[in-house]
């Protein structure tokens, strides 16, 4: 079975490494985004995918418009193939109509979440902040929609209180290609259907925001902990303390009788491993972990031991 693969980030990695160990499988060539500018030296980097397709000797193309410049790459991936299926995850690009008949069996996208709940870009996050007690993911038959192709199978996780984007991208990775590795050659011998997404029940998960990664205040606690978990560690969450940007990277609720007093963003509590802070409707929000800008994530404990928080300071102001 040869194998074209879409990908680009860390998440898609296990999939390919999945694919790299199959009996019986061989990946013929893979796509992914072209090398940009990374991390705060702003150097060019490889993709996570290109830099483990290279170290396998896996041929790499990096279209920056892969619908037009497909018919002249087709070309070139003939000399690779003839591809039986085309595996695609979290590749940051549309696959126009061309694209997705070029392998003989089309392509299979590993999508993270259940659907037809959260289709589109950030399924993981709105999920999360949605306050959703489970996910999973699907291997899905593409065709020329956003993610409304018929659904060969799911695999669902349980969405814990301790969860964040971090973390339920590494679980959902690691799903991805084990329920992969489980179903592919059920797909490719026709013993496992693909079955149309119901039309009841659909969600988008639309982009994130800068505008709303902006902590507001006079928003319930409970709301405000699932977006700063969804949101954690990047984009993050942030507020402004002293005129510097302050990101909030966990935090729970705590309906604390004293915030009723208080005014949103104002801090209720500041001592050992715990910051209060007044919410609206008169709950509060219970902060572990922060970074402020410019400096490395910490500890309550930490930050308060280099910086001077105190009952009655306000964030936002």
């Amino acid at each position: 079975m040869k194998v074209l693969f879409f990908g680009t980030p860390d998440f898609s990695v296990p999939t390919l490494e999945a694919l790299i160990h199959m009996p019986g499988v061989e990946v013929g060539a893979a796509l992914t985004q072209p090398d940009r500018p990374a991390g705060r030296g702003g150097k060019i980097a490889m993709s996570p995918i290109k830099q483990l397709a290279l170290s396998r000797d896996i041929p790499v193309f990096q279209p920056v418009s892969l619908r037009k410049e497909f018919s002249g790459l087709s070309q070139t991936l003939q000399a690779y193939g003839p591809f039986d299926i085309g595996i695609v995850i979290a590749f940051g690009q549309i696959l126009p109509k061309e694209v997705l008949n070029f392998p003989k069996h089309g392509c299979v996208n590993v999508h993270a979440s259940i659907l037809p709940r959260w289709r589109g870009a950030a399924p993981i996050q709105r999920a999360i902040q949605a306050g959703d007690s489970e996910t999973g993911v699907c291997l899905m038959r593409m065709d020329e929609g956003l993610d409304t192709g018929a659904v060969f199978s799911c695999a669902k996780t349980p969405i814990t209180s301790g969860d964040t984007g971090s973390s339920l991208h590494d679980t959902l990775a690691k799903l991805g290609a084990e329920t992969l590795a489980r179903d592919l050659s059920a797909i490719i011998d026709g013993t496992l259907q693909a079955i149309p997404q119901p039309s009841e029940g659909v969600t988008y998960a639309s982009k994130i925001t800068t505008g709303e990664c902006r902590i507001d205040w006079s928003s319930d606690a409970h709301q405000i902990a699932l977006n700063i978990r969804a949101f954690s560690p990047f984009p993050g969450c942030f507020t402004t303390w002293r005129g510097k940007r302050l990101k909030v990277l966990f935090a729970q609720d705590s309906r604390r009788p004293s915030a009723s007093s208080a005014t949103p963003g104002e801090v209720i509590y500041a001592q050992g491993e715990r910051v209060e802070i007044a919410c609206g409707h008169g709950t509060s929000l219970s902060v572990t972990d922060l970074q402020l800008e410019g400096k490395k994530r910490m500890g309550t404990a930490e930050f308060l031991r280099g910086n001077v928080l105190a009952t009655g300071d306000h964030f936002n102001t």
